[in-house]
């Protein structure tokens, strides 16, 4: 009986294990079955004889390891390939027939999300530079979140006829036509099959699946780059004053990328190969998903095929500061941009109960706060979530926050959404408090109630406050619109910084630019909180981040590429890189990083703060072509199948040349010593008395003013008397237009502790040119 009871155990287990087998066997099958997007990168130059066409060539190898599969892009430009879905095993299989160099899943990037041509100078532009017809040639193409057409940004007035280079066009859509553009606006495309193809058709009722922008981001950071010039223009009367892009007279090109969801690299790159054949000159990306191999990296792939065509790529540095190691868009074809502040300010103070008062910052219009302190509450104490102190959905109790002014601490949510709960729950008000990630880097809001944003120190001064007072009160004051604020600019904290963490010896970001409380052209789909139950409508916005300050580079480039319509996009961003500043010009301090309060380094600022006015006449600039870029793969030991990845060519480095970063013509220096063991062994970095010794080669050409004779001599600092910088020759001496020089600096220092890192800086100058250069100097 025994021996039955067992038999029938042993059956009952055996099944049920081979029901798991059975249902693990499922779901991996499920998983491998699974399919997703692949960019595909083809050596078109490898298409078969029997095929007269590469389209026909790409759907042939495509239907090899699919019959299913169709391609939902095929490129050209950017690079020679196509998007597709399959599953894991058919991109193997995929991998392996002949003519294919590599096949890349998509990557999600995302968003990184008035007073600035005066605080850069341009109000000075009708004296100092003639008006041109060559700026109204210049279009800057945007990949963002689309355009809102009717913003007065894109007025035309004045403007002649659309450049004869252009070869895009008007798509029309969901609410938007062809008649929407004009003179100014004179493209827009938009690119969603790659975006549908993973998350399923767009919803029409909730974005338009056309150009038009429903988030307001695109419409931003293109009429930051080149909106018209337009009166009176104000969020809720702050900021008030003249609105104008940095390129007011350019063109724009609109290409939209960003849904609701993201932005999808495979849109991405077929916006990218669509704006190089449209005939842009200036390509602006507000964006960015971690960092990649350059082979690896759809954005650097198709800005290197702009590259080639004589386009200026810029593209956001990132806002994940201020820690280290935290940049996107590091290939040295694109100039990568950080933020900084500008010298205005919009405070809100927040008077205490206890006689003390905080100065904040708010953009808040609206009824104001009864003219008496009202009852203050932590959101921690108002709250039975964990989490209560962040004001997130949901976790306050409305008891405890009725008719009073809360304090929430900044994380996590957006800073707007904070308010909006604090507002939903019944909150007459909100205090809203940095914490140690945000230090005091203060970021106006155009909050739904009456609230102000406080540093860290004043924000634990305020929570210290209304936690031991027995009945704590506060009010909030609002001051409208401040200007001359000193110091400025400062380093935003949620910039990103260096080092660069795929090719160390080129420094990044290459410059910062305006980010913080930037106004600009907005949406008339949402409010300017961009929250559903925000009812109110702008035609401006102020907001912050990187993808503010990459515009403004992307614009600067456009005016610079008028003045001087033959400079190539290595020339341009020289001028921009070698006239950027690093010390405020009232006093000769170092520019401020309002993360730590001390002076910000090359990792966190690159070359410095953007100077459009000395950028139009740098004197010399460091220039590269495309064979320079290629040279730079060699030095990196890329083989011929990553080249080819990046640069669509066949190409072999040379086995008999020596290949070197150093010799690489940028802009800035980042070298890295080794220190040397003197006197024993153990492996200890920090020898006494050794030296490492490393030499780098730059060339300057001659673009000064005229073509006559000039002298340039050379000047150097450091940080550290400990590291030796030297130049041969110490004097360049041009004597006519577009000449070349070359010089050497040798870069030697007695070792130094681990993870140590000095800077310096290299100028030369004639006396009316001051030609800059960043170094930074670290240890391995």
């Amino acid at each position: 009986m025994g021996d039955l009871k067992f038999s029938r155990l042993f059956l009952v287990v055996t099944f049920l294990v081979f029901l798991g087998v059975c249902r693990v066997s499922v779901a991996a099958s499920a998983v491998q079955q699974k399919k997703n997007t692949y960019i595909v990168h083809v050596a078109k130059s490898q298409m078969p004889a029997s095929f007269d066409d590469h389209t026909r060539w790409y759907d042939s190898s495509l239907k090899s390891v699919s019959e299913s599969a169709e391609m939902l892009y095929t490129y050209n430009n950017a690079i020679h390939g196509f998007a597709t879905r399959l599953t894991a095993q058919e991109a193997k299989s995929l991998q392996d027939q002949p003519g294919i160099l590599y096949v890349l899943p998509e990557v999600k990037y995302e968003l990184h999300t008035t007073r600035t041509p005066s605080f850069l100078g341009l109000q000075q532009s009708a004296n100092l530079f003639p008006e041109s017809d060559s700026e109204g040639d210049v279009i800057v193409a945007v990949l963002d979140t689309g355009v809102w057409p009717e913003s007065k940004s894109f007025d035309d007035t004045g403007m002649g006829p659309v450049p004869a280079s252009w070869k895009g066009a008007c798509e029309t859509g969901t609410n938007f036509t062809s008649n929407h553009c004009n003179k100014k606006l004179i493209g827009a495309r938009y690119f969603s099959t790659g975006y549908e193809a993973t998350l399923g058709p767009i919803d029409v009722t909730k974005e338009s699946k056309s150009p038009r922008d429903d988030d307001g981001h695109g419409t931003h950071t293109s009429t930051t780059a080149a909106g018209a010039i337009v009166g009176g223009a104000s969020l809720f009367g702050y900021a008030s004053g003249s609105a104008r892009g940095m390129a007011y007279r350019a063109r724009v090109a609109v290409y939209k990328v960003c849904w609701i969801g993201g932005c999808f690299s495979s849109d991405i790159l077929a916006a990218i190969d669509r704006a190089i054949e449209d005939s842009v000159n200036v390509l602006s990306l507000s964006l960015g998903g971690g960092t990649a191999d350059y082979y690896r990296d759809s954005v650097a792939i198709g800005a290197f095929s702009a590259m080639e065509k004589g386009i200026f790529v810029s593209c956001s540095a990132g806002n994940a500061g201020p820690s280290a190691y935290t940049l996107s868009n590091l290939a040295p074809w694109i100039t990568t941009v950080g933020a900084g502040t500008l010298d205005r300010d919009f405070p809100a103070y927040v008077s205490l109960g206890n006689g003390k008062n905080f100065s904040g910052v708010s953009l808040y219009k609206g009824d104001s706060l009864p003219a008496k302190l009202l009852p203050f509450v932590y959101a921690g104490n108002a709250s039975n979530s964990t989490n209560g102190n962040l004001c997130m959905t949901g976790t306050l109790i409305p008891e405890k926050v009725k008719g009073k002014i809360v304090l929430c601490d900044r994380g996590i949510n957006p800073r707007v959404q904070k308010g909006a709960v604090v507002k939903g729950a019944g909150g007459a008000g909100m205090v809203l408090a940095n914490t140690a990630a945000n230090g005091e880097e203060l970021v106006a809001d155009a909050h739904l109630l009456p609230a102000s944003t406080v540093g860290q120190k004043s924000g634990d001064a305020i929570r210290d406050y209304v936690l031991s007072d027995a009945n704590p009160t506060a009010t909030i004051l609002f001051e409208g619109t401040k200007v001359g604020i000193e110091p400025s600019p400062v380093v935003a904290a949620f910039s990103s910084r260096g080092p660069n963490a795929i090719t160390p010896e080129i420094l990044k970001p290459d410059l910062i630019a305006p980010g913080v409380n930037i106004i600009a052209g907005w949406t008339g789909a949402v409010g300017p909180t961009g929250l559903a139950e925000d009812p109110r409508r702008v035609e401006f916005n102020i907001i912050s981040g990187t993808s503010m300050s990459c515009p403004h580079v992307s614009g600067l480039a456009a005016f610079v590429k008028g003045a001087h319509p033959d400079w190539s996009p290595a020339a341009i961003r020289s001028a921009l890189m070698t006239t950027a500043y690093t010390a405020y010009k009232n006093g000769g301090e170092k520019l401020i990083d309002v993360s730590t309060g001390k002076a910000s380094t090359p990792y966190d600022h690159g070359a410095g703060h953007v100077d459009p006015v000395a950028a139009l006449n740098p004197g010399l600039v460091y220039d590269l072509t495309t064979d320079d870029y290629l040279n730079f793969l060699c030095a990196l030991n890329y083989t011929s199948l990553q080249i080819q990845g990046v640069a669509r060519r066949n190409y072999s480095c040379d086995a008999d040349k020596t290949y070197s970063i150093g010799d690489f013509n940028y802009p800035s220096f980042s070298v890295s010593l080794q220190t040397q063991v003197i006197g024993g062994g153990g492996g200890s970095r920090s020898g006494g008395g050794s030296k490492s010794v490393v030499k780098y080669t730059r060339t300057l050409t001659n673009v000064g003013e005229g073509s006559g004779g000039s002298t340039y001599k050379v000047s150097i600092s450091t940080t550290s008397p400990a590291v030796k910088i030297t130049v041969e020759p110490d004097t360049l001496t041009f004597t006519k237009a577009y000449e070349k020089k070359s010089y050497t600096v040798t870069f030697s220092a007695t070792s130094m502790p681990s993870n140590t890192n000095e800077f310096g800086r290299i100028e030369w100058s004639d006396g009316k040119h001051v030609v800059g250069s960043p170094v930074v100097i670290s240890w391995i």
